[in-house]
């Protein structure tokens, strides 16, 4: 396989933002509504103390009120989301090899009570939305799919080695090259390449390092690369060669149109199905079905 272009575009969830809360406001809520709670469970019992010595014991019901069950209930989602957010930083802080029993949320970290496994993110064209990161990675000749995944991640900055490993094990070839814009420029994601062994397995990378305006032309530098040049700044000198930027141009060509074809031209704009294993499997289908309509005009159109 040659050269392929790696993209990913915010998919809203099947849930609304609004249905979401942040740590601080849960740590806020839990608080107010525990005082609630407490307030409501002691005029209870004074009422059937009340009861009790008016009627006997034998009198009423034991059933909580309405209103009493419904904030319960509103506490224990609260501290079972709370919980669920403590176990995300956990994780991260284990991933990053930081301690985790120190690890905690921070303050503005959300958790969605309709689906809890999608992700507040931000999107290039309706600000911050409910959503999940899907990627592809694109083939130039016909435009199919050769990898594709979702991600919870809010950014694209470790995705590149992950992407190259689901074009190997989804299509059965390995890329010679991989395009990306900019929100894939990292040193680490640069490293993972250009650490694949043996040498032979390495993925030559074409990926901006800063977003370029609109008919912004770049000059080639000139003169040697400084010593100690990191992996990002010898990729910037790279695409200002003329070779590097023409191969870099191609991109808008190859992959940005599906991503028009699938979420413009077939209006795949939200997940129907909620839950991170769910969603990876929808946007499978997706991919698979992209792939059989471009197989379709070639044979039949």
């Amino acid at each position: 396989m040659g050269r392929v272009a790696l993209d990913g575009s915010k998919v809203k969830a099947n849930a609304s933002k609004h249905k979401a809360m942040s740590y601080e406001r849960m740590q806020e809520q839990e608080k107010a509504v525990g005082e609630q709670v407490k307030e409501m469970l002691a005029q209870a019992e004074a009422v059937d103390a009340e009861e009790d010595e008016r009627y006997g014991k034998e009198g009423a019901g034991e059933e909580l009120p309405e209103e009493l069950q419904r904030r319960e209930t509103r506490l224990k989602r609260i501290r079972e989301a709370k919980r669920a957010l403590e176990e995300r930083a956990r994780e991260k802080a284990k991933k990053e090899g930081e301690r985790v029993e120190k690890a905690r949320p921070k303050a503005k970290d959300q958790y969605n009570f309709t689906d809890p496994e999608s992700r507040i993110m931000k999107s290039s064209s309706e600000g911050f939305v409910q959503a999940y990161n899907p990627q592809i990675v694109v083939e130039p000749e016909l435009q199919l799919i050769v990898g594709q995944a979702v991600t919870q991640a809010a950014n694209d900055k470790e995705q590149v080695g992950p992407m190259m490993a689901a074009v190997e094990a989804q299509s059965g070839q390995r890329p010679e090259a991989v395009i990306a814009d900019s929100g894939y420029c990292s040193e680490k994601n640069l490293e993972t390449l250009e650490a694949e062994k043996p040498p032979e397995r390495r993925i030559e990378a074409f990926i901006a390092t800063e977003r370029q305006k609109h008919g912004e032309r770049r000059v080639a530098a000139r003169g040697p690369l400084p010593k100690g040049a990191t992996r990002v700044e010898r990729m910037k000198r790279k695409l200002l060669t003329k070779a590097g930027a023409a191969i870099y141009a191609t991109r808008k060509s190859i992959v940005e149109p599906v991503f028009g074809q699938i979420k413009e031209a077939r209006g795949f704009r939200r997940f129907s199905l909620r839950g991170f294993e769910k969603v990876k499997a929808e946007w499978a289908l997706v991919c698979a079905t992209h792939n059989i309509l471009k197989m379709y005009r070639v044979c039949y159109a």
